[in-house]
Parts: C-alpha cells; sequence; structure tokens
C-alpha cells in the first residue's frame, strides 16, 4: 500500500442505530483503498466492542467515550486534516496515536507476506471478507480474478488453487507457546496454548507436542490433545526402537531442533549443512476436532511421493492440491485414487535427501505451493511426522521402510508374465487364449479370471455352466508349473434367497464380522452381486477366522494360488447406504471436505457412509486402512490354507502395504500418456514400500492399439509386476490376438526379463531385509547429475540395469540420457562411453532399450516358458567392467522359490561377486538350500584384448572364447551347494576364483 492511501483515510464518524460506527466508502472503486478499509472495519469492530465495555464502568469513562464518538463525527463531516480541539487529552492522544500505529502495523503485516508465501486461513467455504475478518486474517483477493472463480465462492464451492484470498498476517498467532519442557536426554515437550479461535468447530485449546529423537537419523514430532484422547492410526504397527536402541544410536545426530519462541517458528535442520528439513510456524497451526492445517517449508522445489494420484513423479509446487482419500476412480488428474500415502521425498542443494511422514489415516489435501511450502489438511486424527535425513535418497526410503513395516519376499513365480481380463465369458474363450499364447512360446506363468467366472458374480463360486471344467482346467495349469489367480472381491452378497444358502454370507452373520451401520445392523450397499451387498470388517477379532474358512472352503474346489482383492477402497455403487447417510451428521459433511473440486461431492460418493462402525472405530477414520487392513486378513488366511509363501495384489493401499501385498495401477486408460505416467507410478509405489508393483500392459479402459501394445509389452516387461490386463467391452489384447509385431516385441521382452530373474529376485530379498527401491529413479544413483532429477521416462532396476523404453506413437529413435560413465546394451552388448549425455538410439520392436552398468555382476538364467523352468537352470554370470579400474561386484540370492519362514529356518544361500585386478571371486556367505544349480558361464564385457591364459582356481581353462571386447567362459559347471555331492559337515564356505592374464 502506498503512504498516500495510509496518511489521507480518516474515520468517518457516522453512528447508526446500532451505535456501530461505518466507514465511508469513497474509495471502493480502489482496490488497495478498500483492502485498507476493510481492515480498518475489523479494527472498528475491535474498537467498539473495547468502548462497549467501557460503557458499563462509570459515568466519567463514558462521557470519555461519548466525546471519541463525537471527534470521529466531527471528522467525518469535515472529510479533511483539521486542527483538533482535544490535542492536549493525553489519553485520547495516546488512545487514537495507538490505534493508528495498530492499523499501520496491521496492514504491514499483510503486505509482508509476498503471493507465493501466503498460506490459507480460510481453506472451508464460505470463503469472505467477513469470515476472513473474524478469524484475524488478511482479506486481499486478486485484482485480476475471473468473475467465475468470484461466483463459485457465492455458491460455497472452492475455487480453482491459487494464492489463497484469505491468508495468515506476518503476526499472526492462533496459539501461543507456553512452555518448552526437556524430558530426558531423546524427548523434548513444547505446550501450546489456543489464544484466537480458529474459525474451525471445536478448537482443541491445549497442543502438546512431543519431540522424540528415535536414531540418529530419525526424528519424530506428535502433535496431540493435551486435554483429551483422539484417534491415531492402529494400522499397521510401527517398528519403533525400544529405549536402550535409541540412546545408542544418538550419537552422531544429523538433525538438529530449535524452537524460537518469538516468531513461534520450530526447526529442524541437518546438523552438518544447517539445510532446513522442517519448519513449521505453530502459531499459524489450526487443531480443531475435525481440521487440523499445518505448514511446513520445503528446503526446495524438487519433491517427490505424496500418493497415490496420476501426476508427474517430481510433484509440482505451483500451488497444487494432492486429495488422500481412497477412490473407486480410474487414473484421471487432478482426482484421488485408490490409496493414500502422505510421505514425500524432498532433495537438499548439496543433493542430500530427506523425508516426511505423516502418520495420518484420515481424508486430506496436501497443498503444495512456490514458496516452496507443503501444507497439511487432515479432518481428523492427529499430526504424528516422522521426519528421515537419509543422507541419502536410498537411505531415506530404507528408513521409511523400516519404520512402516519391510516389503514381503514375493514367491518366484510371481515375478513372471501374468495373463488376464474381464471378459473371458466363459472358458472356453479363456482356454483359447491360454493355448495360442502357449504355442508362440511366450513366457508365461500365470492365468488369471475376473468376476465374469462367478455365478452371478458371488465371490468363492464359480459359474458350473460357462466355465464347466475350470477346476481341470487349473490342473492341467498345475501340471505345466503355471499357476492361477482369481478375484475376490471384498464384498459379500447379503441378497441371496434363503439367506442360509450363500455360506460366506451365513457364516460371516454368525460371527458378527460384518461392516455395521448406526442401528447396529449390517451396513448394506451395492456392488457387482445381483441385489445388495454387506463388508467384512476386517478389523473384527473374527475376521482372520472367518475369511480364512472362506477361503479353504473354496479351495477345495478351485485350486487357486493367489488372490487378487479388488474393490477395497472399499467401493460401492451407492453413495452410502441404500437409504442414503444421516444428513445431520458431520462425519458426513465436515466443515471441510478433501478434495472437494465440485459441489456434489462428498466422503460418501460411491463408498460407506462415514458414520458405518467397525469393531474399533468410525469408517470415517478408518476408510484409508480397508485395503491394508484386508490384505493383512488376506495373507494370514492364504499361508493358512495354502502352506506356502502368499501372493495377494490389491487396489487400495495404505503405508506399510507392501509387508502384505502387491499393488496395480487400476483401471488405466489404453492410450500413450497412461503408458507413460505408469513409470512415474511404478517409481512412487517403490517409494511407498510397495516393490511389487506394475500397470495393466496395453491398458485396461477402451481399445488399444497394435503400437501401443507393442510399446507397453516392451515397457511393461520391466515392471515387478507384469500383467496383460483389460475390460470387457474392448478387443482381445493378449499378444498374440493383436499380431505377430506384438508376439515379438513381447516374447523378446519378457525372455529378456526371465534372464535377469534372479538378479530381480536378490533385488527383493535385499528391500525385504533392509527396506528401499527396486525400481528407481536416476537421480537415486547419479546424485551430483543435476540433469536426472527432472527425467521421468527412464528408470533403474537396482544400481546395475538401466530401462528406457519408447513411449511415443511412430517412434523409430529415442533419445535416451546416459549417466556418465560406461554402458553396455542388452541386446549386443554395444559399449557406449558417456560423460552424461543424451544419445538417440533405435527404437526397435525386436528388442528393449536396456543397459547393463559398468562396475556390475548380474547373474542370468536362459529364460524357458515358466519361471520354474528357468529357476532350475544354470548361472551365467554377466561381468560389466568398469572401464575406470576393472572393478565389477554384484550378488546372488537363492531359495525354494516359495517356502514359508525362509529366513527363519535359514534354508536359503547368499553369494557374492567382485572382481578386482583380473580375479573374479565367488564366494558365499551363507549356505541353508539345497540346489543341483551351477555356474555353468562367465561373459566379461569390456575387455579390450584378448587374455593369454585364464585360470579357475589355479588350474588353466581351455573352454573360454574372446571376441568384441568380451571373453565368454563356458563349461564351468562350478557347484553352488548341492548336499548329494558336497560334504555338509566339511564345508564352510564355497569360494572360486577366476583369472585372467
Amino acid at each position: 500500500m502506498n503512504s498516500k492511501s495510509i496518511d489521507s483515510t480518516r474515520f468517518d464518524a457516522i453512528m447508526d442505530k446500532d451505535n456501530i460506527e461505518l466507514f465511508n466508502r469513497d474509495y471502493l472503486d480502489d482496490s488497495t483503498n478498500q483492502r485498507w478499509m476493510q481492515f480498518m472495519e475489523h479494527k472498528r469492530r475491535q474498537h467498539y466492542e473495547s468502548r462497549r465495555r467501557c460503557t458499563r464502568g462509570i459515568t466519567w469513562t463514558f462521557i470519555s467515550c461519548f466525546a471519541i464518538a463525537m471527534l470521529f463525527l466531527m471528522l467525518a463531516m469535515n472529510g479533511n486534516e483539521v486542527e483538533l480541539e482535544y490535542e492536549d487529552d493525553n489519553d485520547f492522544q495516546w488512545e487514537r496515536n495507538k490505534l493508528e500505529e495498530s492499523s499501520v502495523t496491521y496492514i504491514e503485516q499483510c503486505m509482508a507476506i509476498p503471493p507465493n508465501s501466503r498460506i490459507d486461513c480460510n481453506p472451508d467455504p464460505p470463503i469472505s471478507a467477513e469470515v476472513c475478518q473474524s478469524r484475524g486474517c488478511c482479506w486481499m483477493p486478486s485484482s485480476n480474478e475471473s468473475s467465475e472463480n468470484m461466483n463459485l465462492l457465492k455458491k460455497n464451492v472452492l475455487p480453482p488453487l491459487n494464492v489463497p484470498y484469505c491468508f495468515f498476517g506476518s503476526d499472526y498467532h492462533g496459539y501461543n507457546v507456553s512452555n518448552v519442557q526437556t524430558i530426558n536426554d531423546n524427548q523434548k515437550v513444547i505446550n501450546l496454548q489456543r489464544i484466537r479461535d480458529s474459525g474451525f468447530v471445536n478448537d482443541v485449546k491445549n497442543v502438546r507436542i512431543q519431540i522424540d529423537e528415535l536414531s540418529s537419523n530419525v526424528l519424530r514430532i506428535k502433535m496431540i490433545d493435551s486435554d483429551s484422547s483422539r484417534y491415531e492410526v492402529p494400522i499397521p504397527v510401527l517398528n519403533l526402537p525400544k529405549r536402550n536402541e535409541v540412546l545408542e544410536s544418538l550419537n552422531e545426530k544429523m538433525y538438529q531442533v530449535e524452537m524460537n519462541s518469538t516468531d513461534f517458528m520450530l526447526t529442524v535442520y541437518r546438523a552438518k549443512t544447517k539445510a532446513i528439513v522442517f519448519n513449521v510456524n505453530l502459531g499459524q497451526l489450526i487443531y480443531s476436532n475435525q481440521f487440523i492445517q499445518i505448514t511446513n517449508k520445503l528446503a526446495s522445489n524438487f519433491i517427490f511421493g505424496i500418493g497415490e494420484n496420476r501426476e508427474s513423479f517430481r510433484k509440482l509446487t505451483n500451488w497444487k492440491r494432492y486429495t488422500l482419500f481412497a477412490r473407486d476412480q480410474w487414473p484421471v488428474p487432478d482426482r484421488a485414487l485408490y490409496g493414500s500415502h502422505p510421505f514425500y521425498l524432498a532433495t537438499e542443494s548439496d543433493n542430500s535427501s530427506h523425508g516426511v511422514f505423516l502418520f495420518n489415516s484420515n481424508a486430506m489435501d496436501i497443498i503444495t505451493q512456490p514458496m516452496p511450502a507443503i501444507t497439511y489438511r487432515t479432518i481428523g486424527g492427529i499430526l504424528d511426522f516422522f521426519l528421515f535425513l537419509g543422507p541419502t535418497s536410498e537411505n531415506v526410503i530404507e528408513q521409511y521402510h523400516q519404520l512402516i513395516g519391510l516389503p514381503t519376499m514375493p514367491a518366484y513365480w510371481t515375478l513372471g508374465f501374468h495373463l488376464s481380463r474381464y471378459g473371458y465369458r466363459n472358458l472356453s474363450n479363456l482356454e483359447k487364449t491360454f493355448r495360442r499364447t502357449r504355442k508362440a512360446e511366450i513366457p508365461f506363468d500365470v492365468q488369471w479370471t475376473d468376476i465374469d467366472m462367478f455365478d452371478s458374480n458371488n465371490d468363492f463360486t464359480y459359474d458350473r455352466k460357462r466355465f464347466d471344467g475350470l477346476p481341470k482346467f487349473i490342473e492341467h495349469l498345475h501340471s505345466i508349473n503355471m499357476r492361477f489367480v482369481p478375484m475376490f472381491d471384498c464384498g459379500i452378497s447379503s441378497g441371496e434367497h434363503p439367506p442360509q444358502s450363500y455360506l460366506p454370507y451365513k457364516m460371516g452373520l454368525e460371527m458378527n464380522v460384518f461392516v455395521r451401520n448406526g442401528t447396529n445392523q449390517p451396513f448394506e450397499g451395492k456392488v457387482w452381486n445381483s441385489k445388495s451387498t454387506v463388508w467384512p470388517d476386517f478389523t473384527h477379532p473374527n475376521a482372520t477366522k472367518y475369511w480364512t474358512r472362506q477361503f479353504a472352503e473354496y479351495h477345495k474346489t478351485i485350486q487357486f494360488d493367489g488372490a487378487w482383492i479388488d474393490m477395497n477402497e472399499p467401493s460401492n455403487f451407492l453413495d452410502g447406504a441404500f437409504n442414503g447417510c444421516p444428513t445431520n451428521s458431520t462425519l458426513e459433511t465436515p466443515q471441510y471436505t478433501p478434495g472437494m473440486v465440485e459441489d456434489s461431492l462428498t466422503l460418501n460418493h460411491k463408498t460407506l457412509c462415514m458414520s458405518a462402525r467397525h469393531s474399533i472405530g468410525l469408517h470415517y477414520n478408518l476408510h484409508n486402512l480397508y485395503g491394508i487392513s484386508e490384505a493383512i486378513v488376506t495373507k494370514s488366511a492364504l499361508e493358512s490354507v495354502l502352506k506356502r509363501r502368499s501372493f495377494i495384489l490389491s487396489r487400495s493401499t495404505a503405508p506399510g502395504h507392501g509387508h502384505f501385498a502387491a499393488h496395480w495401477d487400476g483401471d488405466i486408460l489404453s492410450d500413450w500418456p497412461s503408458m507413460k505416467w505408469s513409470i512415474s507410478s511404478i517409481l512412487n509405489f517403490n517409494i511407498f514400500g510397495v516393490p511389487l508393483i506394475g500397470a495393466d500392459i496395453c491398458g485396461f479402459n477402451g481399445n488399444t492399439t497394435i503400437e501401443l501394445c507393442a510399446r507397453w509389452h516392451q515397457l511393461g516387461a520391466f515392471y515387478t509386476f507384469v500383467r496383460n490386463h483389460n475390460t470387457d467391452n474392448a478387443i482381445d489384447q493378449d499378444p498374440v490376438a493383436l499380431g505377430p509385431l506384438v508376439v515379438k516385441a513381447a516374447k523378446n521382452a519378457l525372455k529378456l526379463r526371465y534372464a535377469l530373474l534372479p538378479y530381480l529376485y536378490t533385488q527383493f530379498y535385499r528391500v525385504h531385509r533392509k527396506g528401499g527401491t527396486i525400481l528407481r529413479p536416476l537421480f537415486f544413483e547419479f546424485v551430483h547429475d543435476q540433469v536426472v532429477q527432472e527425467i521421468e521416462t527412464q528408470f533403474m532396476w537396482g544400481s546395475s540395469i538401466m530401462v528406457a523404453p519408447a513411449l511415443s506413437i511412430n517412434e523409430t529413435e529415442t533419445s535416451v540420457y546416459f549417466p556418465s560413465g560406461t554402458w553396455f546394451h542388452s541386446y549386443n552388448f554395444t559399449r557406449i562411453n558417456t560423460i552424461g549425455k543424451f544419445l538417440p538410439q533405435l527404437a526397435s520392436f525386436d528388442y528393449p532399450n536396456v543397459y547393463f552398468r559398468a562396475g556390475s555382476i548380474i547373474p542370468t538364467l536362459r529364460p524357458m516358458l515358466t519361471t520354474d523352468e528357468t529357476h532350475s537352470g544354470n548361472f551365467t554370470l554377466l561381468v560389466a567392467l568398469s572401464s575406470e579400474n576393472g572393478h565389477a561386484e554384484g550378488d546372488l540370492y537363492l531359495d525354494s522359490g516359495d517356502g514359508l519362514d525362509t529366513e527363519v529356518l535359514g534354508h536359503y544361500n547368499l553369494y557374492s561377486f567382485k572382481v578386482e585386478k583380473k580375479i573374479l571371486e565367488i564366494k558365499s556367505s551363507h549356505l541353508g538350500y539345497s540346489t543341483e544349480q551351477m555356474i555353468d558361464n562367465v561373459l566379461i564385457l569390456g575387455i579390450d584384448k584378448s587374455p593369454i591364459e585364464i585360470k579357475i582356481n589355479g588350474r588353466s581353462m581351455k573352454s573360454w572364447s574372446y571376441s568384441k571386447n568380451k571373453i565368454h567362459i563356458n563349461s564351468l559347471n562350478l557347484p553352488l551347494y548341492d548336499l548329494k555331492t558336497i560334504d555338509k559337515s566339511k564345508l564352510i564356505q564355497i569360494h572360486y576364483q577366476i583369472e585372467w592374464v
């Protein structure tokens, strides 16, 4: 605001019938003066209230107040600067100066906030100057705001996200810090007291902030109601360290915590560099019963994570809303999708990384803005933050996974190719698809069916007319080392007649395991079942027993090998129950609704009523946990019935989900942008701790094309979960149905995948033991390369393999970025030396563009038609030597492929491979699994000239050859651990040395 408008503006002491002073509106056309007068009106109200209290005093006080009012009236009548008769009245002069000085200070507090740094004080409708000023905040709509957006405000609909109209001033304090306490060496407490209403119903008056140092690189900041207990997330049970473990790990803390009682800033920064990790203004905290908001200033604009949504991998900070509320929503931008993961990874200026996890399961919006900053708005629970200091990106993810639960170890067969569709319609069509895929000799492990296999779409049934002979077909699959996975929707039919005729419903009633409504009856809605649906409460004490009995009974007829649990957001074709949801409940219509981008969107849209009840609480709080609670119970049921490692594919996910199940991207579109976006999704879910992840190859919704499907198979072969699946009203899209181009692309890409399965399986073992990513962005590996932070079209398999797919229509050549170093193309082992740049690469349908990183040793197998056949073969070690020092290393994990408690029983083998000074060493670090497999071949890449001699354990080898910078050593026959030929009592370690001179 310019000085002229401040100096010339004066009160007009015009008294209305209620003795309330109004302001001159002469400057309404001037937006700056309008904002000034809106502010002054707020100050006038405060002043008037003070005068009213004054009139309750003695008579002389009333006269003084009246004199002040008369002064204002005189100013209004003259309209200009006047010489005041009452200048010598010290009381009045003091009051006048105080008011004007505070007015200017207040305006300065508003104007001092740059537009991109404004934090919304009125995020809930209605958004208006009146509401804003009643909260003590600044009201400044943009002068060029569109009339369309202003009309939205009148309808109580949130306008498109941008610079807030209503925001906190620089000196706004809703809470004061009442005291700061040090509890012990690793715990501090900050107590806050509410000093003004936030505008939200039922403000929490006293907040306790507990800061716990959990290790040298993990910090917890928990904000709770000091006076009352609130809902806290029950699933998953976090792996928190014991106190003695904490104290042992706090010797060299990576962080420092600072609380400034003057500006109320709570700051966590990296001890070494002083980079900010967490920076919140506690004075601007909003903490009410059904709305909590806090803003954290970010260290940089480079943040990743926050899901599930169809957005770029690097999250935008240009006023972006990410809604976390599990919905049955096929992937489109700007909508909440199937799962909720309030975790982000941020990079700092020196390329260190940190992570922030909010342990809160309620519906929430996460807002990013250009400050840069991130604002959390959740409608329940507490604020429970965990900070991970890394310092590398992979370290951060490991620390996060160790807290929420390490990823499960998958069965080996789940890493093969899966084929499915909704719409086989009968067994004959299913068998035709199966036979033509086998005949084409495409690697193929798992046949799936969707709900059209069921009788009346009911779980734990099959249609004995259309799918007559299904049990025998499954027997045949098993006889050729293949598997079968059917669908299991979470909704149970409640409309069968008589009710006792459908065992899952009858047993559920007897065991009282269904979600309840407000009258304590089973909550009824509608999904695929013919009449009505109820939903198991997977938090119920009887849930595991109930679910296990259903799987056990079904397995007697249908010999399934895994479970596909779908529609578990949970989805509902109704908005709540048949008769709707309670209309007078703030659970259904809270003051703020996350993701409310249209006035008709409610929390119960296509799901259960928020007032529905589970055994441990309200659906309002537990909605986002339905999928993971079902996954937990399903894992227990499958392992009990099958007596081997479980495989579960779940659509809805939450933090900790990867400890129990896999995920896929849902009902994705069959188009080029969706294929490209799937890379962002698989990278995100590796960050979230769900490494077994993929999208439906060729897309689910709509008709694919030959070129798209061929390219998608080349990409999808390098998802960790590989499945071709589509909807019932689209064309057949199995590779053979689309012709020779798709067959060629799929077959060759899958053969490469099957060859690399030992490497991939070993990566799963690594993340299962310590957390971390398998599919990862390039910047995880190449931290000093600024280019790779922007690359979202390539990704790494672990640290040794780079995938660079063709992602555009009519693409004959693709530009691939090669980080500094040496790379070898997987197709012909062409060597590529680079200091870090984009290079053109042929986009062939004959092979995918996959590259081996120099310095790696990758165990491979000869690809066969199934993973079982492949897994029984002998190994070839692919050694990609570093051009700098001839160094390379790698490892291998071996076990039976599907055994339970493999680690506890010690039934596995671990091997390490290392090349130094032209000697390849093969060593075992653990031997507990007997195998007839051997290392037969070694292929060494990056050899500039032929060696004279090759030795194995000092003995000269004859079976080797050299050509084009590579050595091929064959017929090694090196046993890995066969108890039939090795005396276990004498064997301590396997140790082989291969030397070339």
